[in-house]
């Protein structure tokens, strides 16, 4: 896989980049030419993106706000609810043929999961998952759960964009203007309110690219 880093980026623009890529790799799959799987790592301004099945009414600002705030609000084609963006929060887009790890996507979901679970657990973070809402939680089945990471992903002809959302060093107090996920009873943290370390981007960064690494390897179609 190529890994590529957007640094901070308007969510518009990575958006686009994204699905520029994304159609390139559908196109040459259908063409049988030759193509790259990708995971892209950026950062992005200050935005509320609700996936295509969510509810408008958990986002609890008006426009006006939001633009006061210097906020911007997308209404976007990945699964899941609203979630937020902002400096300090690691976000990981993989482009992938799926179909070249010979996984489909629940499990590819599984492995996103799994990838920022061990990432945690590097840093003393003990996470894990909630049945029935996917991403990346702390204390999970506890009166105490709270989300460290958000996934909503894209897929068509197995191939996958959109992705992750690791707080690293995130402004929380963001969280505080939406329903995180579709969610009014369940928290959002950061790795550096749970380790009181202020992490460099790039360091987890790194760390997460090994991760994904080590789970995401192509496989011959004949094996």
């Amino acid at each position: 896989m190529r890994a590529e880093y957007w640094g901070l980026i308007s969510y518009k623009t990575a958006w686009q980049k994204q699905e520029n890529l994304f159609n390139e790799l559908i196109e040459a799959k259908k063409r049988g030419t030759a193509y790259e799987n990708r995971i892209v790592f950026c950062e992005h301004p200050h935005v509320f993106t609700l996936g295509k099945h969510g509810k408008e009414k958990n986002i609890l600002l008006d426009e006006r706000l939001l633009r006061s705030m210097n906020v911007e609000y997308f209404h976007i084609d990945r699964g899941g609810d609203v979630t937020y963006h902002g400096p300090g929060q690691l976000v990981c887009y993989p482009i992938l043929n799926l179909e070249d790890f010979h996984i489909g996507v629940k499990q590819y979901v599984y492995l996103l999961e799994e990838s920022v679970i061990q990432i945690c657990a590097h840093y003393g973070v003990s996470a894990g998952r909630v049945e029935g809402a996917t991403g990346v939680w702390l204390s999970p089945g506890t009166p105490y759960e709270r989300k460290i990471c958000a996934i909503g992903i894209r897929c068509s002809h197995y191939v996958t964009m959109h992705g992750l959302a690791l707080n690293v060093t995130t402004d929380l107090r963001y969280f505080n203007y939406i329903h995180p996920c579709g969610f009014t009873d369940k928290g959002v943290t950061s790795l550096q309110k749970e380790t009181g370390v202020s992490l460099s981007i790039e360091e987890v960064c790194a760390c997460l690219l090994k991760e994904l690494s080590t789970r995401f390897v192509k496989r011959d179609a004949d094996k």
